[in-house]
């Protein structure tokens, strides 16, 4: 059996620390609602993540360290995926959004600039985006 058997691949790994994340800002706020669950099968799917890994994810997603990304564009994506399951339920609290600064400076953005992504990313999501317009906002605040 090789290390990577063990252990699994390093985008898995890194894939798995981040639906991690996702679990732990829907379930911040108490028990997961519907719409939190539907998008978590989703983020599953995109992320390759069994239904075994699902089933420990969901008992304790806090066993799952963040990753850092040296690709900003990564960066973006990831809290990108945070903002949707937050706003899963059309709505943001004071634990959630502290939650989300944390993890934003987990994914390796200074504390100053994620405080600004953070703002901007708010006022943003109070609409439904996709990525590619989210980035395009983003980048363009920036100018």
């Amino acid at each position: 059996m090789s290390f990577s058997d063990l252990f699994g691949s390093g985008e898995h790994l890194r894939n798995l620390s981040h639906f991690a994340a996702i679990v732990n800002l829907a379930s911040i706020d108490g028990a997961i609602n519907p719409e939190e669950e539907a998008q978590l099968k989703k983020f599953a799917r995109k992320l390759d993540i069994s239904q075994e890994e699902y089933q420990k994810v969901i008992k304790n997603p806090t066993a799952f360290p963040i990753t850092a990304s040296n690709s900003v564009e990564r960066r973006l994506e990831r809290l990108h995926d945070l903002f949707k399951i937050i706003f899963a339920d059309h709505q943001i609290d004071e634990e959630e959004t502290e939650l989300i600064k944390r993890y934003a400076i987990g994914l390796g953005f200074s504390s100053q600039a994620s405080e600004g992504i953070i703002e901007r990313s708010i006022q943003i999501f109070s609409g439904q985006l996709n990525f590619e317009d989210y980035r395009y906002l983003l980048e363009k605040e920036q100018d």
